[in-house]
This record gives C-alpha cells, structure tokens and sequence, in this order.
C-alpha cells in the first residue's frame, strides 16, 4: 500500500494495528497526534490540491516533507526516506 506521499505502509509495523494506511483513514493516521495534527499534513496538502499524490506537485519534495522528519531518524535516514518515496512516486507516473 503506497500513500499519496510515497511511504510504503506495506512494511510498517503500525499497519493495521493502529493504522490502516492514510488513504483508509483520510490522513487520520496515528502519528498525527504528535504534531498536534488532526491529519496529516502531506494527506492534507494533495487532497485541498485535488491531485492523487505528491508525484502530481511540481514542488516536491516541499517543505512539508522536509518538516515531518521522524524524530527517531538520523538526518541520513530522513534523506534517504525522501529520496526512496521520490523514486516510487516518479514511478508510479
């Protein structure tokens, strides 16, 4: 399952435990709680857009993508976590 910003919920240990993906719960995911959030900001972001994901933005990776940096992620991790979603939404083009 790839959400409208690329992450693959396939692997995450959350999913359908918490979480049943974004698009599921309409970026009412369970993280969204420690940003003090309601939704998640990206999920927000392409919908109030009307597109289908973040490969359909001419300004991705933008600074909401940069700003949701898991604080439990090196800076190393975050970068490669943007550049592996990148690879995956350019493919699904």
């Amino acid at each position: 399952m790839i959400c409208v910003c690329g992450a693959n919920c396939g692997g995450c240990p959350h999913l359908n435990d918490e979480c049943a993906g974004c698009d599921a719960l309409e970026g009412k995911v369970y993280w969204t709680q420690y940003i003090g959030a309601d939704v998640c900001p990206v999920y927000a972001c392409v919908k109030e857009k009307g597109y289908q994901n973040c490969g359909d933005c001419s300004q991705i990776p933008c600074e909401i993508w940069v700003s949701l940096k898991d604080p439990s992620s090196s800076e190393e991790e975050h970068q490669k976590s943007i550049q592996d979603r990148l690879s995956i939404l350019k493919g699904s083009r």
